[in-house]
């Protein structure tokens, strides 16, 4: 099972439209998971048509219209592997500690909200991944997304796609 992951795509505010080469993953993937601050529904609306499959969160920036339509946690069994969608997770320091005592039932936390990528996995096994923003870069060198995939209930193959300048 292939997955696409992203968050805080800020459109139109951070730019225009989603990048070209994270457009050209949907339909690769057999889930698209976004982990809030999307701002508009256009860009839901284009994920859920073309997605095969969305878990999605709203973030600390999407108003009322996202947040009747999303949930502020999602969770979800995929492969075996129990996944859940949050949009800020708080300090980066202690952060490992802290998710894992709130998701005690979970193998993998996707994560938004700071536009920086993260992958790290707590003592209690937990993995945390963020996977940048593919719009707005703020202080990173490159806007980011995530591929990875679900193999025999494991979370394998997972990268950090840089997206070119634009």
């Amino acid at each position: 099972m292939r997955l696409l992951l992203m968050s805080d795509t800020h459109l139109p505010k951070r730019a225009k439209r989603l990048p070209g080469p994270l457009l050209e993953e949907i339909p690769r993937a057999d889930v698209v998971v976004h982990a809030g601050d999307w701002v508009d529904t256009d860009t839901l609306d284009l994920l859920e048509s073309r997605s095969r499959s969305l878990l999605a969160v709203y973030g600390n920036n999407d108003g009322p219209a996202l947040r009747a339509r999303l949930p502020e946690v999602a969770r979800a069994e995929l492969g075996g592997l129990r996944l859940g969608v949050i949009h800020e997770t708080g300090p980066a320091q202690g952060r490992e500690k802290r998710c894992a005592a709130r998701f005690p039932d979970l193998d993998v936390l996707v994560f938004g909200h700071s536009h920086i990528p993260w992958d790290t996995t707590a003592p209690t096994g937990l993995r945390l991944l963020n996977p940048g923003s593919p719009t707005d870069r703020r202080r990173q060198p490159h806007r980011t997304y995530m591929t990875a995939a679900i193999t025999d209930g494991r979370l394998t193959e997972v990268a950090l796609h840089r997206l070119p300048p634009r």
